[in-house]
Order: structure tokens, then C-alpha cells, then sequence
């Protein structure tokens, strides 16, 4: 199977910004994580971050005629106001989507509670750390 990670803004400062909401662990052993749970899934994996909302939006496009089955994104800041990502994941119906956020969206400040992304997705996982990449990933298996 073939499944894209994407990551949002500032997911490149993966230990670096705000360990206590975060984690230690940077982008790099992110990264590393997911390759060796598509791995051990016999599946094909990319990882794309981009700190750039038309980036994030072409990325997705591409996705529709790449072969790519699942889509794991973590849609950063734009999960809040990103009606154009959303329309981008709308558009591609035909792959399964997963939103996935390190911290507890829930129990942060108010606009992080609200995802204009979330309704696009088949599935919103947030408030596990970086496993919640790898639940993302069996949630995809669980339904192809």
C-alpha cells in the first residue's frame, strides 16, 4: 500500500519548539518511525513537510494520481483555517485520510479545538505523541 505522510507548518521543528507540548524527539526520528512501520507493513511510504500552504495543497493533488492509497497529515496551524487544504482533501475522495495532532487539541487554547481539515479526513487522531502516525497508518490498513 501507498501512503503519504504530510506534515504542516513548524513540524520540521520537531523537538525544538515546545518540548513540553511536543516532545524531545525531532523530525528526523519522526521520519524514521513511520519508514520502519511502513517497513514492517510491507508498505511504500512518503514523508512530506512543507512550512507552505500551496505546497501542502499541490502535494495532495499529486496524490490523487500517484497511486497513493492513505494520506496521514498533520496540517499544523492550517488545520484551523485552512479552508483551501480542506477543499484539497475534499477533492480526492477516493483516498482514505487520516488527521492526526501530537498534542490534545482539545485541552489547548480555544482556536486549537477547532479543525476546518477534520470534516474533509475519514478520521481525526490527536493527543497520543507520535504514535499517533503509526494509528493513523493501521486505521488506513484497517479500512483498504
Amino acid at each position: 500500500m501507498k501512503i503519504l505522510v504530510i506534515n504542516g507548518p513548524n513540524l520540521n521543528f520537531l523537538g525544538i519548539r515546545e518540548k513540553a507540548v511536543y516532545g524531545n524527539q525531532d523530525y528526523d526520528y519522526l521520519c524514521n518511525m513511520i519508514r520502519e512501520k511502513a517497513a514492517k507493513d510491507g508498505d511504500e511510504v512518503e514523508t512530506y513537510q512543507s512550512n507552505h500552504e500551496g505546497a501542502i495543497i499541490d502535494r495532495i493533488q499529486e496524490a490523487y494520481s500517484d497511486g497513493t492509497q492513505g494520506i496521514v497529515i498533520n496540517p499544523g496551524a492550517y488545520t484551523h483555517y485552512s479552508y483551501a487544504i480542506h477543499d484539497a482533501l475534499k477533492s480526492i475522495e477516493n483516498i482514505t485520510k487520516v488527521e492526526v495532532h501530537i498534542s490534545d487539541i482539545q485541552s489547548r487554547e480555544e482556536f486549537r479545538k477547532i479543525s476546518v481539515t477534520a470534516p474533509a479526513c475519514d478520521k481525526q487522531i490527536y493527543g497520543h505523541g507520535l504514535e499517533g502516525y503509526l494509528e493513523a497508518m493501521d486505521f488506513i490498513h484497517s479500512i483498504k
